[in-house]
C-alpha cells in the first residue's frame, strides 16, 4: 500500500468514536483521506480518544446508531463514499452476557443495515467489514484457526461475530453487484494499544489500577491469546480496503489478522511484560474466576493475508507492549499529548512499513 491509494478518498468509518476507530480515523486523515464517521457519541464522562484526537472539528462526524436502517441509509447516501470500514459494533464479552438482544441487535443487524446501505449507495467500491477471532467455534486447539475453519460461538458476543460474519457473505455472495462493490471481512485478535478506556479490557483496567493503587483483578491468567498492537491490525485493514478499492475481486472473502507467534502469550506474562515496560513499583494481582464462560486459547493462521496481500506483524511481543505502555505514560505525565503520540506512533509504524526496520523500536 502506498500513501497516494487513499489520498482524496472518501472513507466512511463507522464506529470512529471507540478505541480502534479514532485510530483508524487518525492514520486516514494521515493518508490525505476525505472521512466521515458514523458512530454513537462518546459516553458522558467517560475519556475518549476520538475527543482526545479532536476528531469531531477534523472529519465529517455524525452520531447515528447503526441500529437504525433509515438513519445509517440516509447518512451513506449524503456522504457518498467509496470505501466503507464498518467497525461500529458492542465488543465486550462480558456485556453480552449482561444485555445479549443489544449485542446481537448492533453486532448482527448493525451489520446488515450497513451493508445494505453501502449496497444501495452506487459511490461504494469496497467494504471492509470487520468481525472478530472469536467468531470461530472454537474448539480449544493449540494452532491457529484458518479462514475455511467452522464458525460459531457460546458465549452472545462470539456468537453474534460468526452471524455477523454469515451476514457479510450472504450480502458478498448473493446481493452485492461484484463488478461494482467488493466485500471483505477483517478477523482481529486481541488489540492493545495507547487510548483505550474500555471496561473490562487488560491493558485499560491495569492502566486504571497503576493509576488507583488498587489490585488488579485478573480472571483467567493463563488463557492465551493473540495480542496485537492496533496499527498491525489497522494496517491490514487499509492494505485490504486498498486491494478491493483497486477491484482485485480475489481481496473479497475472509481475513485473518494476527500477531507474530511471539504475541500468542497468557494473560499473566502480558500483565507482567505491562507492567515491567510502564516501571516503578509492582501492583497487587488478585484472581477471580470468571462467572462466564470465556475461551482458554485461541490463536489465528494469517498465512492467507500474509500470501495474499503482502501483509505481515512487524512488531514482536516486545514491541507491541512497549508502544502501548510509552503511550499511556506518555498520557499520564501530560493528558493534552494524546494527538502528538498517537500522530507519532502511527507516522513511525508508516515508516516501519515502507522498510524502515527502526522506526517502531521502543
Amino acid at each position: 500500500m502506498t500513501p497516494e491509494r487513499y489520498r482524496d478518498v472518501r472513507v466512511l468509518l463507522t464506529g470512529h468514536t471507540g478505541f480502534k476507530g479514532a485510530w483508524l480515523a487518525a492514520w486516514l486523515l494521515a493518508e490525505g483521506a476525505e472521512v466521515m464517521g458514523l458512530a454513537l457519541a462518546p459516553e458522558p464522562g467517560r475519556p475518549s480518544l476520538f475527543e482526545e484526537l479532536d476528531l469531531a472539528r477534523r472529519i465529517e462526524s455524525r452520531f447515528v446508531d447503526i441500529r437504525d436502517a433509515e438513519a445509517v441509509q440516509a447518512a451513506v447516501a449524503a456522504f457518498r463514499p467509496q470505501v466503507v470500514f464498518h467497525l461500529a459494533a458492542q465488543a465486550l464479552v462480558r456485556r453480552s452476557y449482561a444485555d445479549p438482544l443489544a449485542t446481537f441487535a448492533v453486532n448482527v443487524m448493525g451489520t446488515a443495515h450497513v451493508l445494505e446501505a453501502a449496497r444501495r449507495t452506487d459511490s461504494v467500491r469496497a467494504v471492509v467489514c470487520v468481525t472478530s477471532d472469536k467468531c470461530y467455534d472454537n474448539r480449544e486447539w493449540v494452532w491457529g484457526y484458518r479462514e475455511t475453519d467452522p464458525l460459531g460461538g457460546k458465549d452472545p458476543y462470539s456468537a453474534s461475530k460468526a452471524a455477523a460474519e454469515i451476514v457479510a457473505a450472504s450480502y458478498r455472495q448473493a446481493l452485492v453487484p461484484g463488478d461494482r462493490l467488493r466485500l471483505a471481512t477483517a478477523r482481529g485478535g486481541n488489540v492493545i494499544g495507547g487510548g483505550d478506556w474500555s471496561e473490562d479490557r487488560l491493558v485499560p483496567d491495569l492502566v486504571r489500577a497503576i493509576r488507583a493503587g488498587t489490585p488488579l483483578v485478573l480472571r483467567k491468567p493463563g488463557a492465551v491469546r493473540p495480542w496485537q498492537h492496533v496499527l498491525e491490525l489497522l494496517h491490514g485493514y487499509l492494505l485490504l480496503g486498498a486491494r478491493l478499492l483497486d477491484g482485485d475481486a480475489r481481496a473479497a472473502g475472509a481475513w485473518n489478522f494476527g500477531p507474530a507467534r511471539s504475541g500468542e502469550v497468557a494473560v499473566g506474562r502480558l500483565v507482567e511484560a505491562a507492567l515491567a515496560a510502564w516501571g516503578g513499583d509492582p501492583i497487587p494481582v488478585r484472581i477471580e474466576p470468571s462467572a462466564v464462560a470465556e475461551a482458554g486459547i485461541l490463536k489465528l493462521d494469517t498465512a492467507k493475508a500474509e500470501a495474499g496481500l503482502a501483509w505481515r506483524p512487524l512488531l514482536d511481543f516486545a514491541r507491541t507492549v512497549q508502544l502501548t505502555m510509552d503511550w499511556y505514560r506518555g498520557h499520564d505525565a501530560d493528558p493534552a499529548a494524546a494527538r502528538f503520540l498517537v500522530e507519532t506512533q502511527i507516522a513511525g509504524y508508516r515508516r516501519l512499513a515502507a522498510g524502515d526496520e527502526d522506526s517502531a523500536r521502543p
